[in-house]
């Protein structure tokens, strides 16, 4: 399912707007066209939020993709990773995975105000991949 096209083109992309565009309508429940300055409060919201891309491997990894790499190959994906142990976040985790691996891909949207206070993780790495899944 997963491919080149996909992380490059429009799926991955599609994929954020319409997290950010369901998000934006949590807040904006009534259509903001229907109001001039409704639509203006709708795009601000929309323009301000953030997301997190995670990547579920088949073989139970979990990454949360920092931006991708290019580093001209289009037979796998390359990206940075943002590493859940606080002792490699001081340099840069650039990993390449083949496309066939990837499992799930999911979008959080989310606005800086409405963050939670604790900065939650997204479960990284396993400790040894021979672990069982949970």
């Amino acid at each position: 399912m997963f491919n080149y096209d996909w992380f490059h083109g429009a799926g991955l992309r599609m994929q954020i707007e319409e997290a950010k565009r369901r998000c934006a309508r949590k807040k904006f429940p009534v259509d903001p066209a229907a109001n001039g300055k409704q639509a203006k409060e709708y795009q601000r919201y929309y323009d301000e939020l953030e997301t997190r891309v995670i990547l579920y491997m088949k073989d139970g990894l979990t990454y949360e993709m920092k931006e991708m790499a290019d580093i001209g190959t289009s037979s796998a994906l390359a990206f940075e990773c943002l590493p859940v142990d606080e002792n490699y976040q001081v340099g840069a985790y650039v990993i390449v995975v083949p496309f066939e691996d990837v499992a799930r891909v999911e979008v959080f949207a989310v606005h800086p105000v409405d963050k939670p206070a604790e900065n939650v993780r997204i479960p990284g790495f396993r400790a040894n991949a021979a672990e069982p899944r949970e």
